[in-house]
C-alpha cells in the first residue's frame, strides 16, 4: 500500500506555520525574511514481473517490489539587492524486495540486497535576478544503500531574453560513487571490497515561446562515466557453460538530444510532446517519444492521459545466456542492455482545492497517477503514486 509518513507531514506543517508568520510593523524586514512557499509529499508503489534476470545469467525471475517516499520543502526570500533566493530541502526513503537479488547466494534464506533500503537527502539553492532575467544555482545530494554510496553536486545557470520569450540554461552535475563488490556466491573471493564509479553530466536547454499557445525547447545532454560500470552480482554463462561475472568497459560516453513542445489548446486542454534520440560509445542507439494531454474537467479537477514509446538497439557486449565466447573481452547478459522496445501508458487525476483538501487549509493539491509498462521481452510493471502539495 502507499504510505505517507504522517509524523513528518506534521513537522513540515509546523515549520510552514513558523515561516508564514509576518510582522506588520516592519515591511522592509518582512520582505527579507525566509518565507515558506510549499511542501510536497510523494509516495509510490512499484511492482514488476519478468523472466530475464541478469543475476542468473539472463534467465529467471525479475520480480521486484519498491515503496518510495519523498518529502521536499521550498523556502524563499529576497535579499537587500532585490534578488530572489530559493531553497529546497528534500528527503527520500525507498525500501524494496527483489527475488532476483536473492539468487546472489541461493543457499541462504535471504541474500545481500534481496531486501534493501535507500536513503537520499538533498539540498538545492538558487538566486534569481528578475530584473536582469538571469539565475544561478547549486545542489548537493547523498544516496546510501547496502552496497552503494553516492555523493553528488552540481551548478546551474540560466539567462532570459529581454522580452522573456527565450531562455538558455546550462547544468553541470557530478556523482562520485563507491560500489561494494558483492559477487555471486560461487565466484566470491574473500572479504568484500569497494570500487569507484564516477558520473559527470552537462545539460543545455534552449526554450522558446513561439506564441501564446506554443512553447518549444531543445535539450542537449552530454554524460561521461568512469570506473566500475559493471554490476558485480550479474552472472554470464559462456557457450562452454563456464560462468563468470559481467565485465563491461570502465568508461561510457552518452549523447541524448531531445525536443519538447507544449501546445495550449484553449483553456481546458494542454498537449505535451517529447522526443529524444540517444547514442553512446557502447553501441546503443535509442528513440523515445512521450505524449501527454491535460484535460481540465472543472476549474479544480483535471485528468492527464499519457503514453510513452521507447526502442533501443543492444550494446556491442550483450548476448543471451550461453552465447558469449570465453575469449570475449567484454560480456553481459543484462536485458536492460539488449535490443528491445517498450511502451507504457496511464492516467493521472489532479484536484486543486482553494478551501483545502479534506478541510486541511494548507493542503491545496492532491494528485494520483497510475502507469502500466510492457517490454518486448515480457517484462511488465505497474506503478501508482500519490502527490500531496501544501502551500
Amino acid at each position: 500500500m502507499i504510505r505517507i509518513p504522517l509524523t513528518l507531514i506534521g513537522l513540515y506543517l509546523s515549520i510552514a506555520g513558523l515561516f508564514a508568520q509576518t510582522n506588520e510593523t516592519d515591511s522592509l524586514y518582512e520582505a527579507r525574511k525566509l518565507k515558506f512557499d510549499e511542501a510536497n509529499f510523494v509516495s509510490s508503489y512499484y511492482h514488476q514481473e519478468g523472466n530475464n534476470s541478469a543475476v542468473t545469467g539472463g534467465v529467471g525471475t525479475e520480480r521486484l517490489t519498491d515503496i518510495s517516499n519523498t518529502i521536499d520543502l521550498h523556502l524563499s526570500k529576497y535579499d537587500v539587492k532585490g534578488r530572489l533566493h530559493n531553497y529546497t530541502f528534500e528527503l527520500g526513503f525507498d525500501t524494496y524486495t527483489s527475488a532476483s537479488s536473492d539468487k546472489v547466494d541461493p543457499n541462504t534464506i535471504s541474500s545481500a540486497s534481496s531486501n534493501d533500503q535507500r536513503f537520499y537527502p538533498s539540498v538545492a539553492w538558487s538566486v534569481t535576478n528578475e530584473e536582469k532575467g538571469q539565475a544561478f544555482g547549486a545542489n548537493a545530494a547523498i544516496s546510501a544503500e547496502y552496497d552503494y554510496l553516492s555523493f553528488g553536486g552540481g551548478v546551474n545557470v540560466s539567462k532570459n531574453s529581454k522580452d522573456n520569450n527565450r531562455q538558455l540554461s546550462a547544468k553541470l552535475q557530478a556523482y562520485l560513487d563507491q560500489v561494494t563488490i558483492i559477487y555471486p556466491i560461487e565466484l566470491r573471493p574473500a572479504p568484500y571490497s569497494t570500487k569507484p564509479r564516477n558520473s559527470f553530466s552537462s545539460s543545455f536547454t534552449l526554450s522558446q515561446i513561439i506564441n501564446r499557445r506554443l512553447q518549444v525547447a531543445m535539450i542537449l545532454d552530454l554524460a561521461y562515466q568512469q570506473g566500475f560500470l559493471s554490476l558485480p552480482f550479474n552472472r554470464v554463462y559462456f557457450v562452454t557453460n563456464a560462468v563468470a561475472v559481467e565485465n563491461l568497459p570502465d568508461t561510457r560516453f552518452k549523447i541524448p538530444i531531445g525536443f519538447r513542445a507544449n501546445y495550449f489548446l484553449g483553456d481546458r486542454f494542454i498537449l505535451r510532446g517529447f522526443y529524444r534520440y540517444y547514442q553512446d560509445d557502447w553501441g546503443m542507439q535509442a528513440h523515445t517519444m512521450n505524449f501527454e494531454t491535460s484535460v481540465k474537467i472543472t476549474p479544480f479537477i483535471s485528468v492527464t492521459p499519457f503514453y510513452r514509446y521507447h526502442r533501443q538497439t543492444a550494446i556491442d557486449y550483450f548476448a543471451p545466456i550461453r552465447q558469449h565466447n570465453p575469449s570475449d573481452e567484454f560480456y553481459s547478459s543484462d536485458y536492460d542492455l539488449s535490443e528491445l522496445s517498450s511502451q507504457s501508458g496511464g492516467l493521472g487525476f489532479r484536484y486543486v482545492s482553494p478551501d483545502g483538501v479534506l478541510g486541511v487549509k494548507r493542503w491545496n493539491t492532491i494528485e494520483i497517477r497510475f502507469d502500466h509498462y510492457e517490454r518486448s521481452n515480457g517484462l511488465t510493471s505497474n506503478i501508482i503514486s500519490l502527490h500531496a502539495k501544501f502551500k
